[in-house]
């Protein structure tokens, strides 16, 4: 367990020092560092704790020990995590990241808490945890310490409330594990859904077909643990989510959303300083991508990502490149590194995709994400529907064409066509016949169902994030509760 930053000077025993642990991939620890420069800004001791697995990309792509040296109420730590190759992990590594955190960080993170460099006898003893909602484990320690600890979700409200907090009901009710191949069967038993849902639409491990999996386990154990926490931190703001919240306000009453968490950590920092520019991501990202972009009119190219862990195989990237290339729509697409199973073998890519995406198209490994989105040429967003991804889309106004993969995906997907009409949701297809119709439906200049509802959520964006907006509030009362449970501690 290494030390990245140097401890500050000693300090008062109930002084505030928060422990922040997210589970290590890409967008949970965007959104976790996010929130410590936040707590960092108001004055709040911040150690981050990552796992070695994703702590060495981070340090390699970005400048986040310069970013927060700034911080003298900062530090990074760092615990093993069991895993040997570098790269950060893809989708098929999921279950072998988790596996590796439960044999090997768990034992480690308890002694560390009950009586190493973090514990009460230390000399800047934890106060208060913040630990993803996956951790269940580090919960628990938290609970047996008598440490004050919140869950921090960085998946989508909508898919916690109907495919975590109502997994065993939706169990209890028969509707899991699927009988039979109609996936388009409502499920009318989710509090605030009933009209909304479908079996296609749950998160993607509600499809296996044996409720011993451990997917299916690990989930029923963080929904038991995440209410038994002092509070419940979400990236989201009030009006999005306003199908779910109340519902999830009986079971979790102490919920503090400060969503888009990009949006509020942008306006905050602006406030401090104007020019600050910085990104989080364990990808090296391509600036280059943005001068391209500046060569079209606005609203004219499509951006295309599949985010930072999902993968394609090489027929389905063929349709995806037919269905872009016959829109005739300019395209900038992402093909990270390892997305494509099975490998990439240009010798057999039809050569009418590769000369007309010489003319209209822009390949890259990786891009700065928020900033293409933020791009005036930008019209549309061919996306996985990670939460992060549809987060940035909605606060920039632009419509979605959602191909979920995983996770929460498969209802964000569902939620963007169906209930925030910010997009096409296009799940459990892919054809190239599709995809060209979907492109040219949201790039459409006569598309303004997609424009208005879009621009509507763009508006409700910035007001959550104002002085007086639902999520500005929602972070003052966390960085008072925070004040408060460190000082009652014993």
């Amino acid at each position: 367990m290494g030390k990245i930053h140097q401890e500050v000077d000693s300090t008062t025993p109930h002084e505030p020092h928060v422990l922040l642990f997210p589970i290590p991939f890409q967008g949970p620890v965007n959104c976790f560092l996010k929130l410590a420069e936040l707590l960092c800004l108001s004055g709040i001791h911040v150690t981050f704790l990552n796992t070695n697995h994703i702590h060495g990309p981070l340090l390699r792509h970005t400048q986040v020990l310069s970013r927060f040296s700034g911080y003298p109420n900062f530090q990074f730590e760092t615990i093993p995590d069991g895993l040997e190759h570098e790269n950060p992990a893809s989708r098929d590594q999921f279950r072998e990241v988790i596996n590796a955190i439960d044999v090997v960080t768990k034992p480690l993170f308890r002694e560390m808490i009950v009586s190493g460099s973090l514990s009460r006898r230390s000399k800047r003893p934890v106060t208060v945890m913040i630990v993803d909602g996956v951790l269940s484990f580090a919960a628990e320690v938290a609970i047996e310490t008598s440490t004050p600890v919140l869950s921090f979700e960085t998946i989508s409200p909508c898919c916690l409330w109907t495919s975590y907090f109502n997994l065993h009901n939706l169990i209890e009710a028969g509707h899991l594990p699927f009988k039979g191949n109609d996936l388009d069967e409502p499920i009318n038993n989710v509090a605030g859904t009933e009209y909304v849902l479908r079996k296609r639409d749950l998160a993607e491990f509600c499809r296996n077909k044996n409720l011993s999996d451990p997917k299916i386990q690990h989930t029923l154990v963080e929904a038991q643990t995440i209410p038994r926490t002092q509070g419940l931190i979400l990236n989201t703001f009030e009006e999005l989510d306003g199908l779910t919240l109340p519902h999830m306000k009986k079971l979790c009453p102490n919920i503090y959303t400060i969503g888009p968490i990009h949006s509020l950590h942008k306006a905050r920092l602006n406030t401090k300083s104007p020019k600050s520019s910085f990104s989080n991501s364990i990808w090296k990202e391509d600036q280059t991508c943005l001068s391209w972009l500046d060569k079209f009119p606005t609203k004219t190219v499509v951006y295309v990502s599949i985010g930072s862990l999902a993968t394609l195989t090489f027929d389905q990237m063929l349709e995806v490149w037919h269905g872009l290339v016959n829109s005739n729509k300019p395209f900038l697409w992402v093909r990270r590194p390892g997305s494509i199973t099975g490998g990439y073998n240009e010798s057999i890519v039809p050569s009418d995709l590769l000369e007309h995406t010489k003319e209209i198209g822009c390949i890259v490994d990786w891009a700065p994400q928020e900033a293409v989105l933020a791009h005036r040429a930008v019209g549309g967003f061919f996306t996985h529907s990670g939460w992060n991804s549809t987060l940035e889309s909605i606060a920039q106004g632009i419509p979605m064409i959602c191909w979920p993969f995983h996770v929460d995906q498969q209802v964000n997907g569902r939620f963007v066509g169906e209930v925030w009409k910010a997009g096409i949701d296009i799940k459990d297809t892919c054809d190239r016949f599709i995809v060209e119709k979907a492109v040219r439906d949201i790039m459409d200049v006569k598309r303004n169902v997609f424009t208005r509802t879009t621009n509507i959520w763009a508006s409700l964006v910035k007001e959550s994030i104002g002085e007086t907006g639902s999520s500005s509030i929602s972070l003052g009362r966390l960085i008072d509760d925070i004040r408060v449970m460190s000082s009652t501690m014993n």
